[in-house]
């Protein structure tokens, strides 16, 4: 397999985790968390495509930066709010930065929704069907 596809692979994983707990409301902040993290794990792929070096963070807005000419989010502030929820929704003493608390069901589901749609636009640029990755 290569780079560009392995990524794609972990993201596809974030993915199906997402699908597989999304209406378990305990789990919302998990959900965010893997949304997030298939988010950014299908931009490195583009950027590895693009011939460019992966670099070692985990800043959507700043990964987005370097792929936003092959990729055209509509509305990029669910960048900002996934970006909170990396490190804020894996920890307790964290919760809090949606402006009304933990992820509720409605925000996991926009999160994998979104997480879904980039993976998928990403594959469309990429030419890689999802049958190649599982």
């Amino acid at each position: 397999m290569n780079k560009t596809k392995e990524w794609l692979y972990f993201a596809y994983s974030d993915i199906l985790t997402c699908e597989r707990i999304l209406y378990d409301e305990m789990l919302s902040n998990i959900v965010a968390f893997h949304a997030q993290q298939a988010v950014e794990k299908s931009f490195k792929a583009l950027i590895i495509h693009k011939k460019d070096k992966v670099p070692k963070q985990h800043d959507l807005i700043r990964l987005y930066k370097r792929i936003e000419f092959y990729l055209d989010i509509d509305d990029d502030s669910i960048l900002d709010d996934l970006n909170k929820l990396y490190i804020e929704s894996r920890y307790p003493s964290s919760f809090g930065l949606l402006p009304y608390g933990k992820p509720t069901l409605e925000d996991a589901k926009k999160f994998y929704e979104f997480a879904n749609e980039i993976f998928d636009k990403v594959c469309e640029i990429l030419g890689v069907d999802r049958s190649e990755i599982i």
